[in-house]
């Protein structure tokens, strides 16, 4: 009797037991059930301040898409051929008369280029880049209404990349320009432009860097660099702040592979809009000129100078009769302040002299033998350096830019003394030339003979043969070597 009342009391506390288990595992169930339900909502003030950031982007967007423009070019290539033994032939010159020689003339052929531009005044001024628009023998710009315009080039300025044409057309609706001289790393921008065709393209990023130079691709630079997806065709297109105001035109990406991994590289609106004030009043940009040779502070350098900031720059030489010379600063000063505006580096002081105004006087803040020092200089135009190009030859010289190598140049591209000759400042991708100079090279030779002004060079490209190889002597980033440009 006791052992069926212990088995009647065991088996009761199973069941109890079971059902504590059960209402314990229900009652879990039941919470994780609940937790994971609040988990999926969504609060009314997060939902209001997305909608919110949502409203605002696209708002910005919307201001600027109608002022962003597709802009397409055709260059002309003239081919050039040399002789074809099959078309020497005496048998098919006989068997095919003289209808054969036109099958021995080489086709011009036509190259395609796409691209973006920025309407910056409603009257049809539009900026782009310069590789956009270089060498165009036709230029056609579409609005994003889709209507099409003949595009006409008002000036280009190869030292920063940038051109400005016009179309006619009023009443166009424009972007404002920023200061992009406020810009703060971290700061969101949106790039819009008609990558691969595509139009009306909108990406979105933030200021990765301000002030990034010695990219390769302009004698002056000052990038901006993000991480909005820039891609080919973006060239010339908006980058754009959160207030809708242009800050930068895309122009480069830093690539691997061709396409976007993730660095872009936009020219700041300030450079902008000095280069197309200038082109536009004046057709041609007008740089002020300071004329010192100037160099980045090593360790080693602050060591000999007994220099204990790392800010500033070195000169290194000063250009007879030059505002510098004028001025009194010498060969060894260090250049700490222009125009009330601490010197970093040699790019920023290099844009800085730029950018002013020529004519007028500025204060130079130095450091000589080891004290500081404030001179006055009156800054000057910088002398123009227009190429020249021998059009009229028909030879291994055929569509070489050059220009002779002053002392601004020398200086900005960092020559010795001892180099003398022109330099290359660009070369047609028709011509013999194309893939053996290159621009910046300077020739100092021509078949042995030297080579020290434009009128030599002409002299002794004129002399040559179109099926004769020429052999050059030039200097290349820092080396002199010997090339030849062979007869095709």
């Amino acid at each position: 009797m006791k052992s069926s009342i212990r088995t009647l009391f065991f088996s009761a506390a199973l069941i109890m037991a079971g059902l504590v288990i059960g209402l314990v595992i229900s009652s879990s169930l039941s919470l994780s059930q609940e937790s994971h339900a609040e988990e999926g909502r969504i609060s009314k003030e997060a939902v209001d301040f997305l909608s919110k950031s949502n409203r605002a982007i696209t708002e910005v967007v919307a201001s600027v898409k109608p002022a962003v423009v597709n802009i397409s070019s055709v260059k002309t290539l003239k081919m050039v051929e040399g002789p074809n033994p099959f078309f020497q032939d005496p048998f098919f010159r006989r068997f095919f008369g003289d209808e054969f020689r036109n099958f021995e003339k080489p086709k011009d052929q036509k190259r395609s280029g796409l691209g973006s531009g920025v309407i910056v005044d409603k009257n049809g001024y539009i900026l782009t880049n310069n590789h956009v628009i270089k060498g165009a023998d036709e230029i056609k710009v579409t609005l994003s209404d889709k209507r099409e315009f003949k595009g006409k080039v008002i000036g280009t300025d190869q030292k920063t990349d940038l051109a400005v044409i016009k179309i006619d057309a009023g009443n166009l609706p424009v972007v404002r320009l920023g200061d992009s001289d406020s810009l703060k790393s971290g700061e969101t921008v949106f790039a819009i432009g008609n990558p691969f065709g595509l139009t009306q393209t909108v990406t979105a990023g933030i200021v990765s860097a301000t002030g990034r130079a010695n990219v390769g691709i302009a004698d002056y630079e000052d990038f901006i660099q993000t991480d909005a997806a820039i891609n080919p065709g973006n060239s010339g297109g908006a980058l754009v702040n959160v207030k809708g105001e242009l800050i930068g035109i895309n122009t480069a990406i830093f690539s691997t592979t061709g396409g976007y991994q993730g660095i872009g590289f936009a020219i700041p609106s300030n450079m902008a809009k000095n280069v197309m004030d200038s082109l536009i009043k004046q057709g041609k940009v007008v740089r002020g000129w300071l004329g010192v040779s100037i160099q980045p502070l090593t360790d080693d350098l602050m060591k000999q100078f007994n220099l204990r900031d790392t800010n500033g720059v070195l000169v290194g030489d000063v250009v007879d009769d030059s505002p510098a010379e004028k001025g009194g600063i010498k060969r060894g000063d260090v250049i700490i302040e222009y125009n009330g505006k601490p010197v970093t580096d040699v790019r920023q002081l290099r844009n800085m002299v730029a950018d002013s105004v020529p004519g007028r006087s500025v204060k130079v803040h130095l450091i000589r033998d080891g004290k500081k020092q404030v001179v006055e200089v009156k800054i000057s135009e910088m002398p123009s350096e227009s190429a020249a190009q021998i059009r009229s030859v028909d030879n291994q010289f055929k569509g070489i830019s050059v220009q002779n190598l002053t002392p601004q140049l020398r200086e900005s591209l960092d020559i010795p003394k001892r180099i003398d000759g022109v330099v290359v400042t660009d070369v047609d991708d028709d011509s013999p030339a194309a893939g053996t100079l290159f621009r910046n090279d300077v020739i100092m030779e021509i078949n042995r003979k030297k080579i020290g002004s434009i009128k030599e060079y002409e002299e002794a490209a004129s002399g040559t043969e179109k099926d004769e190889n020429i052999l050059l002597l030039i200097f290349r980033k820092g080396a002199t070597l010997y090339v030849t440009i062979s007869a095709k």
